[in-house]
């Protein structure tokens, strides 16, 4: 007799792996190698439009789900795009792919990642990597089963070791003050 199929619905523990790519080009933006894992309704890991798309699915599933970058990351903003000559840009932040936090008059921190470097002017971006781009994500569902009480109240994988259930079993239980 074959056991019933789980399906990704709140409460259940999902593992998966996923990848963003372009969807112009195919090409791979980001990736995901290792299976993540988390409880469906608890924990959203990936954008609401994403985990609507995995409700109903199931393990060994592929799900494609089209996503426009600019409703996710906002649209791209060339006023935060600058460049510097080398001279006055300090060595740790001239390798392209190094992300600089810089900081404004008012107190305001972003992010800019270093997208260029030619020997005399290095680039800066202060756009999201993914803003502005027609993206696709896809999927790879592992895992779908009831969660735990234990994972649901972390919102995901409850990691066990013989060391830390070792140690957890010698620590002290901490009063509640």
């Amino acid at each position: 007799m074959k056991m019933p199929t789980e399906r990704i619905a709140d409460g259940k523990f999902v593992e998966l792996q996923y990848k963003v790519l372009d969807k112009k080009t195919g090409s791979v933006l980001t990736e995901v190698e290792y299976p993540i894992g988390y409880v469906h309704g608890v924990n959203e890991i990936l954008s609401e439009e994403v985990m609507k798309v995995l409700e109903g699915h199931q393990a060994g599933d592929v799900v494609e789900v089209p996503i426009d970058g600019n409703l996710i990351f906002g649209p791209r903003d060339e006023g935060l795009v600058f460049t510097d000559r080398l001279e006055n840009v300090p060595e740790a932040y001239r390798e392209p792919g190094t992300t600089v936090v810089a900081q404004n008059e008012k107190g305001d921190v972003r992010k800019f990642i270093v997208t260029s470097n030619n020997g005399e002017v290095v680039t800066f971006d202060g756009n999201h990597p993914l803003c502005g781009r027609d993206l696709l994500f896809r999927l790879e569902i592992r895992t779908v089963r009831e969660a735990t009480e234990e994972e649901i109240e972390a919102g995901g994988a409850v990691v066990s070791s013989p060391e830390l259930d070792k140690f957890m079993k010698s620590a002290k239980k901490i009063p509640d003050s």
